[in-house]
């Protein structure tokens, strides 16, 4: 079991510094899902994340696409999904995602647990929440 790490975004204050921190403790991991309530920041993370990992694209919520497509300066692909409106399974099925996710490629995840069964046990688990006003991220 991987250990928890909190991070106070309100002591922080800095999202681009907590992204650096969650990819350079997962180097290897290309699988990242992102639980919490509407409005928690999954989105706003996402795109400090791909900063980190050296995105220049523009970074939206694909609320209604399902998938986004982003690259790193150096050809890396970072895939952004958002299942909030998945109704089932053979959607996910349907968008051929074990091509994404098995493609080696950062695959960024909302709202995970509309594919729970899909993730992998070596997929990240990234947790936000407001706690007393403050943003916490565990990871």
């Amino acid at each position: 079991m991987l250990a928890q790490t909190t991070h106070n975004i309100a002591q922080i204050s800095n999202l681009d510094l907590v992204a650096a921190k969650l990819i350079d403790r997962f180097p290897q991991s290309r699988i990242f899902a992102f639980y919490g309530a509407m409005g928690v920041g999954k989105t706003t993370f996402i795109k400090s994340i791909c900063a980190a990992l050296g995105s220049t694209d523009t970074v939206t919520s694909p609320t209604y696409s399902m998938v986004n497509a982003y690259e790193t300066q150096q050809g890396v692909d970072i895939y952004h999904f958002d299942f909030y409106r998945t109704k089932s399974i053979e959607e996910i099925y349907n968008i051929g995602y074990e091509e994404y996710f098995f493609s080696g490629a950062y695959c960024l995840i909302e709202w995970p647990e509309k594919i729970e069964s899909l993730l992998q046990s070596d997929c990240i688990r990234v947790f936000m929440e407001f706690e007393n006003e403050n943003r916490i991220i565990r990871f």
